[in-house]
């Protein structure tokens, strides 16, 4: 039964974290850190399934030199270096089609806040949950440009800021991409002939009266993997309750086909008046380019007008000068 899960965070130099180990581990790579010299190998781990790199201008750029640049471009010894979504991809779907899903949403990430994206995905572990397919989704926390990072995407700004420029907050802004996940999730599942279907939704705002799964987290599992019980596994709920449990929010899933939160609405309008800005600055920048072009054919005009004028006053005075001579000329002859 496929489960939603979308989590967003970052990666930050303050927490002692660097975006190239984590792009090593997560794409199972050895990767070199130029700015501590330090060298992540990663390259024994298993259960990468595939890994790729998506630009905004589908220009091609190196993994290691990716997020070299991004560690660069900090200055802060707290600096967020990078911003991770871990989603759980449905094991009801194909290898292929959930790689397709994954790049959807990659792609979706970088044309929305022009940043670059690395893809990883990630096969269940032999000791878990066979049903664990996932990826983690690296992005840089800036736009790239022209094979540089400039300045920082709108998810990365504080809130005056967002204010400021009439955009949503960062926190609606998550909410808009946990959202657009659930979209391409229930797209995929529907595509390959699936009824399940995921909310991205609290059990709350679903009305489900139930308490929600736990996470046990990384450091929980591989305990548990090494034999060890924790609190989190030992307070686990039963796996058929939890089956009776998602069976129950996916048939009201079905019935209430989950209309759309008013931040998405909000978030569309405000693209729609990005795109709508961005097509009269366009218009402006055209026509002041008209403008332009219409001033300096004038004074191309007035130039080549003035160099006539100086021209033929030249051959006037020429013509003038000439005249005098045959006059002088013709008074010599006479008086001889």
């Amino acid at each position: 039964m496929a489960s939603y899960h979308c989590s967003v965070k970052p990666v930050c130099r303050g927490k002692g974290r660097t975006v190239t180990a984590a792009a090593a581990y997560r794409a199972g790579v050895c990767l070199e850190d130029e700015r501590t010299g330090e060298v992540h190998d990663f390259t024994r781990k298993r259960g990468v399934a595939s890994s790729e790199i998506i630009t905004p201008d589908g220009s091609q750029i190196s993994r290691e030199r990716l997020w070299n640049l991004a560690e660069a471009a900090e200055r802060r010894k707290d600096a967020r270096v990078g911003r991770e979504y871990e989603v759980a991809l449905p094991a009801e779907l194909t290898p292929e089609q959930r790689r397709d899903l994954a790049r959807e949403f990659a792609c979706h990430l970088a044309e929305q806040y022009g940043v670059a994206v690395d893809v990883a995905i990630h096969a269940p572990s032999r000791e878990g949950d066979d049903r664990n397919y996932h990826a983690h989704i690296l992005t840089t926390t800036r736009t790239l440009e022209r094979g540089k990072l400039a300045g920082k995407a709108d998810i990365e700004l504080e809130d005056k800021a967002l204010r400021a420029q009439g955009k949503p907050s960062s926190r609606q802004q998550v909410e808009a991409v946990r959202a657009t996940w659930a979209e391409m999730t229930n797209r995929a599942l529907e595509r390959a002939g699936h009824e399940a279907r995921v909310d991205h939704r609290t059990l709350e705002a679903q009305g489900l009266n139930r308490e929600p799964s736990r996470h046990l987290g990384p450091s929980a599992t591989a305990m548990q993997r090494r034999g060890q019980q924790t609190d989190r596994a030992l307070n686990a709920p039963d796996r058929e309750q939890s089956k009776e449990r998602e069976r129950g929010a996916n048939d009201f899933g079905k019935r209430a086909e989950a209309a759309d939160l008013d931040v998405k609405a909000r978030y569309a309008a405000w693209k729609e008046n990005q795109a709508r800005a961005k097509s009269a600055e366009r218009l402006t920048q055209e026509r002041e380019r008209e403008r332009a072009g219409e001033a300096a054919r004038l004074v191309k005009e007035r130039e080549e007008a003035q160099k006539r004028a100086e021209k033929e006053a030249a051959l006037e005075r020429i013509k003038k000068a000439r005249s005098r001579e045959r006059g002088n000329r013709d008074r010599g002859m006479e008086m001889d």
